[in-house]
């Protein structure tokens, strides 16, 4: 039989990932050992290593937590409701940034580091990183239904959203003149723009075919 958990197993736990995280980001994932994780969250390298086998296991769990935390907030912000489609995806975007007010290490590590892991991992991460552009593709397409099959346009679309809100980070400022909220609902915004534009270019020949058989 095992030896059985302390009742602070998983404070501890969260703690190492707590501190991995800045590390990663601050020195990169190759010159952050497990010995500077230990010093920064004040217990021995051996302490780290009775919850983590390697530094590769640390990475993934930070990861991990990260993106099942986020997925779960989007989800939520994504729940059907008698809100209008336009003010769900903003709801969405709002979601995603809020979640990264306390999260830009973890944020900053997952863009540059997720690649390093095992692939087994990398692929459980990328299903989690996958399901999040999926709810905004459904969102996009509940509030632009003209994108539909447009294949040329709505992942470009979808993906300039992220690009937006994912790297904020280097540039925001939450004493800046907007709020996480007000720049959430302006790049929603952008990208609605866009995709009604589009949607309408799509549909003007098909309009412009009826009229000529009405004619």
């Amino acid at each position: 039989m095992g030896r059985p958990r302390s009742t602070d197993y998983e404070v501890k736990r969260r703690r190492i990932l707590e501190v991995a995280a800045p590390l990663f980001a601050r020195h990169g994932y190759d010159r952050t050992s497990l010995a500077m994780i230990g010093a920064a969250a004040g217990v021995a390298k051996s302490l780290v290593y009775h919850y983590y086998r390697d530094k590769d296991a640390v990475l993934g769990d930070l990861l991990r937590r990260h993106l099942t935390e986020l997925l779960t907030a989007v989800e939520a912000a994504a729940a059907a409701d008698e809100r209008p489609a336009d003010r769900r995806l903003a709801d969405m975007a709002i979601a995603l940034l809020e979640h990264y007010r306390d999260a830009d290490a973890e944020h900053e590590v997952q863009i540059a580091h997720l690649k390093l892991l095992p692939e087994p991992v990398r692929e459980e991460l990328w299903a989690l990183e996958r399901r999040l552009v999926a709810l905004f593709t459904d969102a996009l397409l509940d509030s632009v239904p003209g994108l539909a099959g447009d294949r040329r346009h709505l992942k470009p679309l979808v993906m300039s959203l992220f690009g937006m809100l994912n790297w904020a980070f280097l540039w925001f400022r939450e004493d800046g003149p907007l709020d996480r909220r007000a720049y959430a609902e302006l790049s929603t915004r952008l990208v609605l723009g866009g995709g009604h534009a589009i949607a309408a270019e799509r549909a003007a020949p098909a309009s412009r075919a009826l009229a000529q058989v009405a004619s």
